[in-house]
């Protein structure tokens, strides 16, 4: 298959078209998209010469316009940008006889409804909303109108049409920001869910819909097309989860990352906005004579994680919990880990010890159960022991729940 993209290096067309890359290139392996190859991909943009644009029109079997200007000096260029191209565009397919699908990025404020009413660039988003239906009923060619909402996602430029990247290139970096109505609700169509979407459109399988006002309404028969995974927050709740995020250096937590959610699709957003030389932050080792113990990650739902070192012959541990249970992984070095149930058997006497011998070189998870001293040797002589630990519960200094026993 043979792929116009226009706009390729905006933030919409450099999502997919590195997407179609991976696919042409083999590194998308997914059985959904095989179908495709042999893949094409011809990449557009503002300095494209005319003459491969007139070429690809016509060898083109999928067009994705979307090509558009944004944030223009005058407002007279939102017609100019958005509806000129778009005739431009179709003129070239009209006239190399090409009938393939063609797709346009339009906007939600193409409805002129609510607070997008008397929009330039809404105005001009509608202009050429009317401009590919006419040319559908003219030529019979097949075209999807996508309304887009907010969009976010990595490489979307802070400062130009995105709240949300503003937000995270401000507080990723320390930049000042303001917010001037928390309470706004927007409607966020994150990068990946629309990419994939465009990938489904491109096998034919696009969602279609009407609209009631500003809401999408699912039809089969429908003259647009949307994306049906989206999220609704406020500015307030979109600027306290970035907070949030920046936070988790601090305090090592790990917010909702369950599937699909805006907070983990928001998260992995925020990280993109770093600048160089902010990827790294220090974390505390609380170190002894015996080595050094760090805490790496807390959630309030999943537990901890650490990292223990042990110096040869050390042994740590030899305590146990009531409700807290652990499980230890060696990944240097070579342990002894040794377990004893608390109290006496039946026959009054301590209950047997339970050993297990683990090194980095063969990984083993030994379980540190409720009820059960525990504790852990290096056997060498030479070499630290690198031990990860995950608890069910983070430590709190005002309850440890922590009972020292030898094994």
């Amino acid at each position: 298959m043979r792929v116009l993209v226009t706009g390729a290096r905006g933030f919409v067309g450099r999502n997919l078209c590195e997407s179609l890359k991976a696919i042409r290139d083999g590194k998308d392996r997914r059985e959904r998209y095989q179908g495709l190859l042999p893949l094409t991909v011809w990449e557009c943009d503002v300095d494209t010469p005319r003459g491969d644009l007139e070429r690809w029109c016509a060898g083109a079997d999928f067009v994705f316009n979307l090509a558009g200007v944004n944030r223009p000096e005058d407002p007279a260029d939102f017609m100019a940008g958005n509806f000129g191209f778009a005739s431009e565009l179709l003129g070239m397919l009209e006239r190399g006889g090409n009938r393939c699908s063609v797709m346009l990025a339009s906007s939600a404020q193409a409805s002129l409804e609510g607070r997008y009413a008397g929009s330039a660039y809404g105005e001009s988003k509608l202009a050429g909303e009317g401009l590919f239906f006419e040319y559908s009923e003219r030529t019979g060619a097949p075209v999807l109108v996508y309304r887009f909402p907010n969009l976010y996602g990595k490489w979307c430029r802070p400062r130009y049409n995105s709240a949300v990247a503003t937000f995270c290139d401000a507080i990723a970096n320390g930049r000042p920001y303001t917010v001037s109505d928390p309470s706004v609700e927007l409607e966020l169509l994150h990068i990946d869910d629309l990419v994939e979407e465009m990938l489904s459109a491109l096998l034919g399988e696009e969602h279609r819909c009407g609209y009631d006002g500003l809401e999408p309404v699912p039809d089969p028969a429908g003259r647009y097309c949307y994306c049906p995974v989206t999220d609704r927050a406020t500015l307030g709740e979109i600027v306290s989860l970035l907070e949030s995020f920046k936070m988790s250096r601090d305090d090592l937590s790990v917010p909702d990352l369950t599937e699909g959610s805006l907070s983990k699709k928001l998260w992995s957003t925020f990280e993109s906005y770093y600048g160089a030389g902010s990827l790294a932050y220090p974390l505390r080792a609380n170190r002894d004579e015996r080595g050094s113990f760090t805490e790496f990650l807390r959630t309030p739902e999943r537990g901890q994680v650490s990292v223990n070192v042990s110096k040869p012959g050390v042994t740590k541990g030899n305590h146990w919990h009531h409700t807290k249970w652990e499980r230890f992984l060696v990944v240097s070095g070579e342990a002894l880990v040794r377990l004893r149930r608390v109290g006496l058997d039946e026959s009054g006497e301590p209950y047997p010890v339970d050993e297990y011998r683990v090194s980095g070189d063969n990984p083993i998870v030994v379980e540190m159960a409720p009820g059960m001293t525990h504790s852990i040797t290096n056997l060498s002589a030479t070499d630290d022991l690198v031990t990860v630990m995950w608890a069910n519960e983070p430590f709190d200094p005002e309850d440890p729940d922590t009972f020292h026993e030898e094994v």
